[in-house]
């Protein structure tokens, strides 16, 4: 029998014992052994990861709902959920259909599989109930007092109409195919999130038949959002209307001779995981070539109709797709509100989005003595209140410096256009040794990675693909340059990814050092990459799979035996997501033992905070503002010794277990201070954009109380490290000073 590996999937036999094995515990932890997850009031261990997933929609729900925002920035909200939901269905949903069965849900009560997705479906009902509401009966509204129309075909005008009926003979209707249902012309197939129509007619066809329903994709050249000419319209400002309404008011013109009875856009969303073949894939760049077609065409796991389609016509698209009523949501507006994203970006009122804001620069940072600088001192850059050309400069550099023989990077998401890729391209032509780790099956984006892959194995770069089985997501680039003393390494390790434009809207932490242990660490991870040896012993960065797990365990110990000695034990850690069991219930031990413990976890988390005896001194929050929160760094206290981490990787058993991750220390006392004073403090302090995760496993959002002064983490570091709080120019000076 063929064996299928998930990307995703645990480590094979051949992975060294150190990755593949559980995790050795020397000190048995007082909730080691509890498996029906029932602390002593009774409430269960562990919250149910898919419901704090869409608890996390919530809160960027909440963000829509605040009348203090910019109302396009409260639209991008509303179309960030959308968004987010696509993947949770892609992903999560889809993930728990695959089982074949759940012996016990994440938050330690036994439930059966049926169970657990029709919470994770209520949940989501309820949430895409209140999104459309406030769509409808709030944001479209104050759009229009704010001259921007999205006009409903009873709400055009003579001339507009007019207008449209030419938009539709000249640019829909030749891309239009509507297919009759016969025994001759089946259901088609429906790719995943594509828009499409159901109608049904009255009346026989051109045959004689009384074939009642026909199918209607829209084509994916045409743009879902149309601006209509401004001199056509009797309402002050702007005028848009959606593609899916210029379909629908000109369907008759597709069916000459037929009633058109009913007609609903309908989308269905499939499960979008790759899957190779271990065992007989030779080349993983080609097999996911030949994956990437079928992602469309996967099971599917979610069916969105208009909800004015008849209950008949539901069940039919709900049979011919295989959906249980629990997945299927009628929903009072476009099937895919994230295209409305379309506005946000096009409309220019400054007025109604964020301010702008321009970046700052590193302080005393000479991109002309770039090395020269890091031979002295780390730099530590912090996206995207820093700019992430320091980065880009960095590799630009090496590639064209004769002195640099060497260049290797990891790349997980670069995106379409990439400088730094570029880059990576010159250094190759230039005749130095290039070495590309190139993660492949980085979800949504494999197909961007296989373009770069091919490009840069053309202009000579060795690429490789990490490891079958094993997502390779640590951020690592490693430079090698000849000097009078011989060879030296510098190095950039990161939080966050190779991608300037993600760089610019999520929170990041950059390292540029020439830190001779750490550099070798750097050097000895790709080795092992490259060669797939057995990685020899760090001096002091973690690697996943093989010791991450083990040393967050021992520092979260180390904590704890500090406590029980009578001393201030202390934790604070700021990640995505918490839902490893190993690491939670050695948080939970060491809040018994008296640390305090901090968390700010924006999106999933699994512990279950302030249970007496328990996690009574872990207190969790999630920030949630104007950028996405996107830092991972680790703080124990340490007898004073103050050890932080910084690391792309989640506390998750997927980031510590099934990938390729590192987590590396900032050794400089002056680095450590800044990273409690911009990434930590902040954060804890924060009183608008806070939630708090209460043991109920509901949160609240923090509120300002009397006399408390307004602590905004984000903007206050916008207006800290942005370029207009350091006077510097944005653009054109190549010296930071």
């Amino acid at each position: 029998m063929e064996k299928k590996v998930k990307h995703d999937e645990a480590p094979s036999a051949s992975t060294p014992d150190s990755a593949d094995q559980p995790l050795t515990v020397e000190k048995k932890g007082k909730h080691q052994d509890a498996q029906d997850g029932s602390p002593p009031d009774g409430a269960a261990q562990f919250l149910n990861r898919e419901l704090s997933l869409l608890e996390f929609n919530r809160r960027v729900l909440a963000q829509a709902e605040d009348d203090r925002l910019p109302l396009l920035e409260r639209l991008r909200f509303l179309c960030i959920v959308s968004s987010n939901l696509d993947e949770f269905f892609e992903v999560r949903v889809a993930s728990l259909l695959a089982q074949h069965t759940l012996e016990r849900s994440m938050d330690g009560m036994p439930e059966t599989l049926a169970a657990t997705l029709a919470r994770a479906s209520e949940e989501c009902r309820r949430l895409i109930a209140r999104q459309y509401g406030l769509l409808n009966e709030e944001i479209l509204p104050r759009l229009s007092q704010n001259g921007i129309h999205i006009l409903h075909r009873s709400d055009r005008n003579a001339a507009q109409r007019a207008w449209v009926k030419e938009y539709f003979d000249k640019e829909v209707r030749l891309l239009l195919t509507p297919i009759g249902l016969d025994p001759a012309h089946p259901f088609p197939r429906v790719m995943n999130k594509s828009l499409n129509f159901i109608v049904e007619l009255s009346g026989k066809d051109a045959f004689g038949r009384g074939t009642a329903i026909a199918i209607m994709k829209a084509p994916r050249v045409l743009p879902r959002v149309i601006r209509l000419p401004d001199e056509l319209s009797d309402r002050p400002g702007a005028c848009y209307c959606l593609l899916s309404s210029v379909i629908q008011a000109h369907l008759p013109d597709l069916f000459t001779g037929r009633e058109v009875v009913s007609c609903s856009q309908f989308r269905v969303t499939r499960n979008s995981d790759l899957w190779v073949d271990e065992e007989e894939v030779k080349n993983l760049r080609q097999a996911l070539q030949s994956e990437l077609h079928s992602r469309q065409y996967g099971f599917a796991v979610r069916l969105e109709v208009g909800h004015g389609c008849p209950p008949h016509l539901s069940s039919f698209l709900r049979d011919q797709f295989g959906i249980d009523d629990s997945r299927v949501f009628a929903v009072d507006g476009p099937v895919n509100m994230s295209r409305l994203l379309e506005i946000v970006n096009s409309h220019a009122r400054p007025e109604l989005k964020f301010p702008p804001f321009a970046p700052g620069f590193p302080p005393k940072f000479n991109r002309n003595d770039m090395f020269g600088i890091l031979a002295r001192q780390d730099v530590l850059l912090h996206h995207p209140f820093q700019s992430f050309q320091p980065v880009i400069d960095f590799i630009q550099t090496a590639a064209s410096d004769p002195a640099v023989v060497a260049i290797k990077q990891t790349i997980y998401r670069a995106g379409m256009n990439s400088e730094l890729m570029e880059a990576l391209i010159s250094a190759a032509q230039n005749g130095k040794e290039v070495t590309v780790i190139v993660e492949l099956m980085a979800r949504f984006d494999e197909e961007a990675n296989i373009n770069w892959a091919e490009r840069l194995e053309e202009a000579g770069a060795q690429v490789v693909y990490g490891v079958v089985g094993l997502k390779t997501h640590a951020k690592m680039a490693l430079v090698l340059r000849r000097e009078a003393s011989g060879l030296r390494r510098y190095a950039h390790l990161g939080t966050g990814n190779y991608n300037p434009t993600t760089a610019r809207n999520y929170s990041d932490i950059g390292l540029l050092t020439s830190d001779a242990s750490l550099t070798a660490d750097v050097n000895e991870v790709f080795i092992h990459l490259t060669s797939m040896t057995r990685p020899k012993q760090l001096s002091c960065m973690w690697l996943a799979p093989f010791s991450m797990q083990k040393e967050l365990v021992r520092m979260i110990r180390q904590e704890g035996a500090i406590a029980r000695e009578g001393k201030p034990g202390r934790i604070i850690a700021k990640m995505n997501s918490l839902t490893d069991e190993t690491v939670i219930r050695a948080l939970y031990d060491a809040s018994s033992d008296g640390v305090r413990i901090d968390l700010i976890v924006r999106g999933a988390c699994s512990l279950r905070p302030g249970l007496p005896g328990m996690s009574e001194n872990i207190k969790v929050r999630s920030i949630v503002g104007r950028f996405l929160e996107h830092t991972r760094i680790f703080y124990f206290r340490n007898n004073l010794k103050h050890d932080i981490y910084l690391s792309s990787a989640d506390w998750m058993n997927r980031n510590l277990m099934r990938r390729i991750e590192v987590a590396f220390p900032i050794r400089s006392p002056a680095l450590k201070k800044r990273l409690l004073r911009e990434c930590l403090q902040p954060y804890l302090s924060d009183n608008v954009n806070a939630w708090e995760l209460g043991s109920d496993g509901q949160y609240r959002r923090r509120k300002l109380r009397s006399g408390q002064k307004i602590c905004n983490a984000q903007q206050m570091l916008m207006d800290t490290l942005g370029a207009s709080a350091q006077g510097e120019p944005v653009k054109g000076d190549q010296t930071w000073t």
